[in-house]
């Protein structure tokens, strides 16, 4: 039996062992078996992998996704530009990271946008929000980051005014407010400079629509959740472990 599993923590209501159990039932796959390992530290990673001996791929989530990498024997090029890994192949006793979020964002925000966008506000500073940050490179998209803290390269929440959010037409949230249980939370900016040329990117899927969704909605942006995103970021993952 082929294992498969996703680390990090509070993985209760996680998309990726649903998904990939789903996926083995529905195409007849019968040798692989998918399951959530909640670990309470980074450091518990080598013991997990001692103890399951089936394992050969696994998913990363929060809060996780960077500080995997010391652990790794090896990280894809892409995945040690974007300073995060999402994605683990574990071959002939070698564990390889990958970052399959930037694959799965890109493919889902063609799908979203429409018209000359070529600037965003990237919520956030964490592993999923520098995988954004890659795939809009790669689209050509300028960014900034907005974060609670200022680090370099990014500006707080309080920072955020008319000038900003006016001419930067795509928002990302790559923060998990608004996650359940806590559906009412939404990154703080300023609502009233939202309007009909935005698009409002969540990358939270659970709930369907999001508190930030529900506002942008209300001030005639485009919205659209993280589901897509995760879907093929799972794809990518499936097919890393299977090359």
């Amino acid at each position: 039996m082929r294992l498969f599993g996703l680390i990090g923590q509070n993985l209760n209501h996680s998309f990726s062992e649903n998904y990939f159990e789903t996926k083995f039932k529905k195409e007849g796959i019968s040798d692989c078996k998918y399951q959530n390992f909640e670990i309470p530290r980074i450091n518990d990673l080598p013991a997990l992998l001692k103890d399951n001996k089936d394992l050969v791929g696994l998913n990363v989530t929060i809060p996780y996704k960077e500080l995997v990498m010391p652990f790794l024997d090896e990280v894809s090029p892409e995945a040690e530009i974007i300073g995060a890994v999402n994605t683990i192949q574990i071959k002939n006793g070698k564990t390889i990271g990958y970052n399959t979020d930037f694959l799965g964002f890109e493919q889902s925000l063609l799908t979203f946008l429409k018209g000359n966008i070529r600037r965003a506000l990237i919520l956030g500073s964490g592993g999923a929000a520098k995988a954004v940050a890659f795939g809009l490179r790669r689209l050509g998209i300028s960014y900034q980051f907005v974060s609670r803290r200022k680090n370099e390269g990014s500006i707080t929440y309080d920072q955020v005014i008319s000038e900003l959010i006016l001419p930067n037409l795509l928002i990302i949230n790559c923060t998990p407010l608004g996650t359940y249980p806590k559906v009412n939370d939404l990154p703080p900016i300023p609502k009233s400079f939202l309007n009909n040329s935005h698009f409002i990117y969540d990358l939270v899927y659970n709930p369907e629509e999001t508190a930030l969704m529900k506002l942008g909605k209300s001030k005639g942006c485009n919205v659209k959740n993280g589901l897509e995103m995760l879907q093929n970021q799972a794809e990518a993952s499936w097919e890393i472990w299977n090359s």
